[in-house]
């Protein structure tokens, strides 16, 4: 089984570490052998405007969407983990529906409905389609957050004269810190690698990765090559961030769990 996973990984991630190999090659064109050792690529990405025009909306974009999808994902969780009521499974259907929707059709019924409202092909517009995108995702994770607390905690409080608010800032937010902070770099990096609906929506204020979807369009360049390890490079660290932080609190519940056993 380990064996079909390291061929898994390697399979997923051989043509990145080939990116990441030909951003440094002094060649036009991927080739093997390589040519000289060159960072060529990488200067003439920082010389271009566009690319940083790209960059600034990327990030603009990412730090917004994952504050308010984080926000919205955990009213919702809570909402999930304390309250029963009519209609509450299709409450869920609907709010994890959008991650499984075909980012085509979401983007057409983005574009479709934001077109309506005079939203359409502004920076707003694709905050708005990616919150919808990582809300579900931020939900999701900390829902998973939540059912690790002992369902005992809130009554606890409540029975020693806290309310229902300094309940939630004392007892609930502390306990799913990690899970909210994941959540926020997971849909960060979501919102940071997004380029199909994106693509439908924005417009002039392009976000990176529909910058490289330009640049494939146009021509075969090398800076493809330079842009991409660079994206990566910043997906795969909030990535890590994320799971080391949800990795953090799942060891410290175990080891707590141990203790009191």
């Amino acid at each position: 089984r380990d064996v079909y996973k390291r061929q898994a990984y390697a399979i997923v991630f051989a043509p990145i570490a080939a990116s990441f190999v030909f951003s440094f090659n002094s060649d036009r064109f991927p080739s093997i052998p390589l040519g000289e050792f060159s960072l060529e690529w990488y200067r003439l990405v920082a010389a271009d405007p566009l690319v940083w025009e790209g960059l600034r909306n990327t990030l603009v974009v990412g730090v917004i969407v994952g504050v308010i999808s984080t926000a919205l994902g955990f009213g919702a969780a809570y909402t999930d983990y304390r309250y029963k009521f009519f209609g509450k499974q299709v409450y869920l259907a609907l709010a994890l529906l959008p991650p499984t929707i075909p980012v085509i059709i979401l983007g057409l019924a983005m574009l479709a409905y934001l077109s309506r409202i005079n939203l359409s092909g502004n920076a707003l517009s694709v905050i708005i389609s990616h919150v919808v995108v990582g809300a579900p995702v931020a939900m999701a994770i900390i829902r998973l957050g939540l059912s690790q607390m002992d369902p005992a905690l809130e009554p606890a409080a409540w029975n020693l004269g806290a309310s229902e608010w300094k309940t939630m800032r004392h007892v609930i937010i502390p306990f799913t810190k990690p899970a909210i902070f994941g959540a926020l770099f997971i849909t960060m990096a979501v919102s940071f690698d997004e380029f199909a609906v994106a693509w439908f929506v924005s417009g002039l204020n392009e976000t990176m990765p529909v910058k490289v979807l330009g640049f494939l369009q146009g021509q075969v360049s090398p800076r493809i090559n330079a842009i991409g390890t660079f994206v990566f490079v910043i997906s795969m660290t909030l990535v890590i961030l994320a799971q080391a932080l949800l990795s953090g609190r799942d060891a410290a519940i175990g080891a707590t769990s141990d203790a009191q056993e």
